[in-house]
């Protein structure tokens, strides 16, 4: 998406509240708008068909939240930054908020194939919606991380196969409840590339481990981070490929 001439930028977005059952493609619609709205000098493609440079990063399944959205977009010329968040939240359907938008460098690679793990925060019940037991939920992770294959069923574009996650996940722990109204959590990293796991694959797999019939069902999950890893180190996609920022810091 990237030109000779033209401005790149990356924008950080969070996804929060009602707004999480919108879909990815809904959330590409409402940023198209937001983007004509605010009539930002956008580049666009050659040919008989121009579209506005805008790429989007690593989908996010409907129903879930996130802290840690992007979007990378090209303008025919530079413009204000610093004021850009605002302006696009202010067209943004509620519960969608650009966090911050930097500078990008010419030619950076996409976030599609950049970004190679996330973090995530889920929060599961059985599927009665009864609180899952923090220490039962102790011991079934445990028998996850010890074992050399996960196996789950995958459906991927109406087609089910038989998968092995294990290779995904690089990190589970688990969380106690912070209050008698909330839910046990398990914090978990998942690989991106070569190939990457859903979190409620995840959990189904994590269900197996016990030694009675049960079933574990995502009540939330929130996307936390996504990394960058490049020899030997890894950032979160503000800081990468970008030209030198100020740190925000995001409000409470």
């Amino acid at each position: 998406m990237r030109g000779d001439t033209g401005f790149p930028v990356r924008v950080q977005y969070s996804k929060r509240g009602k707004i999480r059952w919108i879909s990815h493609r809904d959330v590409a619609r409402a940023f198209e708008r937001a983007l004509r709205i605010e009539q930002l000098p956008l580049a666009f493609t050659l040919g008989f068909s121009p579209r506005p440079k805008v790429s989007f990063g690593l989908a996010l399944s409907t129903g879930y939240e996130s802290d840690c959205e992007y979007l990378d977009l090209e303008l025919s010329e530079p413009i204000d930054l610093e004021s850009l968040p605002s302006r696009l939240t202010a067209a943004l359907p509620v519960g969608l908020v650009v966090d911050a938008v930097v500078e990008l460098e010419e030619r950076a690679p996409a976030l599609q194939e950049a970004v190679a793990a996330v973090t995530w925060e889920i929060e599961v019940t059985e599927d009665d919606g009864k609180a899952v037991p923090v220490e039962m939920l102790r011991e079934l992770v445990a028998g996850a991380r010890s074992a050399p294959v996960l196996e789950v069923t995958q459906v991927r574009k109406g087609r089910a196969s038989v998968a092995d996650v294990r290779p995904a996940i690089r990190r589970l722990d688990v969380r106690a409840p912070s209050s008698t109204d909330s839910a046990v959590t398990i914090e978990m990293e998942l690989l991106t590339q070569p190939r990457g796991a859903k979190p409620s694959e995840v959990v189904a797999a994590i269900a197996g481990f016990s030694p009675a019939p049960v079933t574990l069902v995502v009540s939330r999950a929130v996307r936390t981070h996504q990394w960058i890893e490049r020899d030997g180190a890894r950032c979160e996609p503000l800081d990468a490929d970008t030209r030198p920022r100020v740190p925000q810091v995001r409000a409470s």
